[in-house]
Formats: C-alpha cells, sequence, structure tokens
C-alpha cells in the first residue's frame, strides 16, 4: 500500500528534504522517510503539496501528459474583472506559449484562512480581490504569470487543490497522511 501525505505547506517553505541556507525545508515539518513531492510549489506560494513513497503515484500526480487538475487561491493586486477572468477561462500568451483554457472566478477570501508571515504588501488606495483559478498544466511560475498577463499581478499564491486532494482540515505547516 503506497504512503501520500498531503501537506500544508507554509511560505518560505521549499519544497525538498535537504537544507538550504535562505529557506526552511521539508524536513523541518515532515519527519517520515523515503517520501518524495510530487511536483512542487515555489518557496513564495503556500498550500497543498503531495509527498508520496510510490514513484508510478509520483509520475501520475505531476506528469503533465496526465493533467491533474490543480487548484489556486489567488489574491491579486486590483479588483479584477469580468474580462480578465474571460482572458485566463481562453488561455493567456506568456514568453513561452499560450495557456491551456483555465477554470477562474472570483471569490470571497476563503474562510479560515491563515495568516501570512510575512503579510503581503497592502496599497491604502489599490483594492485588492481573490480568484479561484483551475489549471491542468504546469508551466514554471504558471499562475503568477498568468494573472499578471491578465493585468492582476499575483500578491498570494495558494494551492488548496490536486485532483481529488484538498487542503481542508490541514493546518499551515501540519500534514495528514492516507494510504492509496
Amino acid at each position: 500500500m503506497s504512503k501520500l501525505i498531503l501537506f500544508n505547506k507554509p511560505y518560505g517553505v521549499i519544497c525538498q528534504f535537504s537544507p538550504d541556507e535562505k529557506h526552511k525545508s521539508l524536513a523541518e515539518f515532515i519527519d517520515i522517510k523515503e517520501v518524495y513531492p510530487a511536483g512542487r510549489l515555489d518557496h513564495d506560494s503556500e498550500g497543498l503539496l503531495l509527498l508520496t513513497d510510490d514513484g508510478k503515484l509520483q509520475n501520475k500526480i505531476s506528469h503533465p501528459k496526465n493533467k491533474m487538475p490543480k487548484t489556486y487561491w489567488v489574491q491579486v493586486d486590483g479588483d479584477i474583472t469580468e474580462t480578465a477572468l474571460e482572458k485566463l477561462r481562453k488561455g493567456v500568451e506568456l514568453k513561452d506559449g499560450t495557456t491551456k483554457p483555465a477554470l477562474a472566478k472570483k471569490i470571497n477570501s476563503p474562510e479560515n484562512l491563515w495568516p501570512r508571515d510575512p503579510p503581503i504588501r497592502y496599497r491604502k488606495d489599490i483594492p485588492t480581490s481573490w480568484i479561484e483559478l483551475t489549471i491542468k498544466e504546469g508551466k514554471n511560475r504558471q499562475v503568477r504569470r498568468m494573472t499578471a498577463a491578465a493585468g492582476f499581478p499575483t500578491l498570494r499564491l495558494i494551492r488548496c487543490q490536486i485532483g481529488e486532494w484538498s487542503l481542508t482540515g490541514i493546518e499551515q505547516g501540519k500534514y495528514t497522511i492516507t494510504n492509496v
């Protein structure tokens, strides 16, 4: 039976177990041997990271050809417009090609959201808004580049779901284990 770990990765943590001079690593949060991340989240992104001891499962989750949907809560700079959301839904042009169509909708601030440390920058005269964005590909820093291309740069990025697995009920910096 394979082990699957659902970890709520805090801001500033890198997706590797080896120590790093600048950032905390997974080893500071997960004390289980022989598990490896299935995909990654940049150090400045938060939320759901899956780890497993099963190479086939790791490939199923992380390989782009499998088109595993990944859903993010994204706080953007400005009050996002329907026009910008429609751009995200159709796919936006990036330097490395056009993204595949995404599911995108404006949402209220997610419930029970933990404070970010350090907090995002707020500007007195510019509002922020939240969107929920689901993609089925994984280009480098794709969500950040997509929202910027739509005219609304990302301030905070939280992955809340990968396929059937969700962040629900997992506190920041904690994990749950399931057998698959």
